[in-house]
């Protein structure tokens, strides 16, 4: 998963950043309107946090920019702003959830996975052949076993399992579980990949990780 934060305070930018980073989610940062606008139309989020009271373009001119240009990414508005106004018109932007500061970080991160489940029938669990993915436990089983994954082990397994069965390339894996200042050149994607190998398929018979050499990975059931 990789989400955009759009924060003018450098405080609790690095509060969330850290706290996601923690979650094995990647991060990109903007700390004004114009430059949260032309990172959501230039890289691929999952989700984009915005903050309302921004430098130059203020937070709902970027929502309602991004919306008119056919941006569907879910947008969660953090803001200090805490009358029903201010609610109502965020969400007739188009956000997808509002949240007010102060904030627990842990109903932030829900609140996140649950945008994302959207797009996913609503399952909290995906399932793989045998391989069962808990996306908010974020437990992880095989054949009934328990499989201890880092985060962002777990991100790169969720992200392939949210695409199962289609070929993911090195370029789309580390623009959404990877950041911005990722370098594609290097060779962290085939070691993650080998690390997951190593706890999802060398222990059994029937393989799910597949390399499609020259082009990237997918995940699928046996055939």
């Amino acid at each position: 998963m990789r989400i955009l934060i759009v924060e003018d305070e450098s405080r609790v930018r690095s509060f969330l950043r850290r706290g996601f980073v923690e979650a094995g989610i990647a991060v990109d940062e903007a700390s004004e309107g114009d430059e949260a606008l032309s990172l959501a139309q230039v890289e691929p989020h999952d989700a984009i946090i915005l903050d309302l009271t921004l430098p130059g373009l203020d937070g709902l001119d970027v929502l309602r920019q991004l919306r008119s240009k056919g941006c569907d990414t879910p947008v969660l508005i953090l803001t200090a702003r805490d009358s029903v106004d201010d609610r109502v018109r965020g969400l007739n932007c188009g956000a997808d959830d509002y949240l007010v500061k102060p904030f627990a970080f842990a109903e932030l991160l829900a609140r996140i996975r649950a945008l994302l489940r959207r797009g996913t029938a609503m399952t909290s669990v995906i399932a793989v052949g045998d391989l069962q993915i808990d996306l908010v436990s974020r437990k992880v089983e095989r054949a009934g076993c328990c499989i201890d994954l880092t985060s962002k082990e777990f991100s790169l397994l969720e992200y392939m399992a949210r695409h199962e069965g289609e070929v993911v390339t090195r370029t789309m894996i580390s623009e959404h579980v990877w950041d911005i200042n990722f370098d594609t050149l290097s060779n962290v994607i085939d070691v993650y990949i080998r690390y997951l190998r190593r706890k999802i398929d060398d222990p059994f018979e029937e393989k799910l990780i597949q390399t499609r050499r020259g082009v990237g990975y997918v995940l699928q059931r046996p055939s």
